[in-house]
């Protein structure tokens, strides 16, 4: 287990959402320890698996021995955005990291997005792979980049973020607790906080995107759909905001 921290540090909780990635959580809760141990930082660490029946529960209750990481098996909701929400009920720490199990999101910047949190400089914090300084891997497809541009572009009167499409994302508490209520459709819970949560101000901490070691994309064109519907809700709900100030 991880030596317990004087109350005055951090404490952070990681959201992993899961669904069908039982081959990579064991190197992700490795790698997420090693770099909150050498960052000298107390957290805990909640997969929420969709009820994959891969394995996952196991494979969490083997690390648990090792590590604070505990499984929340959902078997009456599916969804990446609803899971990042039942995890923020979850947690027990103040600082709120989430971030994907495919291993595309380096956990070894884990504790520079924490750091922008804690000494408030930011209300949001973005793993961005659109700021100088960021790298995606040359793996990633043609069709992957133009798909995640031109979302990124659908978006930009949302927020100023360079990367509002990013799943690897920090915030406070006290941020979350200022959101109007939230309904994401599909998986883009990220930018849905940003702008219900109205920040106003982002840090983009540039990282090294990888395409993901093991398992599938969970991206569809029924999740392309989803998130036209998505910004459809969130232009309105800035529209609607706006008009009540």
């Amino acid at each position: 287990m991880m030596r317990r921290m004087p109350p005055n540090r951090p404490r952070v909780s990681i959201i992993v959402p899961t669904y069908r990635e039982a081959d990579n959580l064991r190197p992700l809760t490795r790698r997420v320890f090693e770099a909150l141990r050498e960052a000298r930082l107390d957290a805990e660490l909640i997969i929420v698996d969709d009820n994959s029946c891969d394995g996952s529960a196991e494979i969490v209750d083997e690390l648990r021995a090792q590590y604070p990481v505990r499984i929340v098996v959902r078997t009456t909701e599916r969804g990446l955005s609803s899971a990042v929400l039942r995890g923020f009920a979850e947690a027990r720490h103040d600082i709120l990291v989430v971030l994907d199990a495919d291993l595309s999101h380096p956990p070894e910047m884990i504790p520079e997005l924490v750091r922008c949190i804690d000494r408030g400089h930011a209300d949001f914090v973005i793993g961005s792979r659109y700021v100088t300084g960021a790298h995606i891997e040359a793996s990633w497809s043609f069709l992957r980049r133009l798909n995640s541009r031109v979302a990124t572009l659908l978006a930009r009167p949302l927020t100023p973020a360079r990367d509002p499409m990013s799943g690897f994302f920090a915030l406070s508490r006290a941020t979350l607790s200022r959101a109007a209520p939230l309904d994401p459709i599909g998986y883009k819970i990220g930018l849905e906080l940003m702008v219900k949560a109205r920040c106003r101000t982002c840090v983009e901490v540039p990282i090294t995107f990888a395409d993901r070691t093991a398992g599938a994309s969970k991206l569809t064109f029924a999740q392309q759909v989803r998130y036209l519907r998505h910004l459809m809700r969130l232009y309105r709900f800035r529209l609607t905001a706006g008009a009540r100030r």
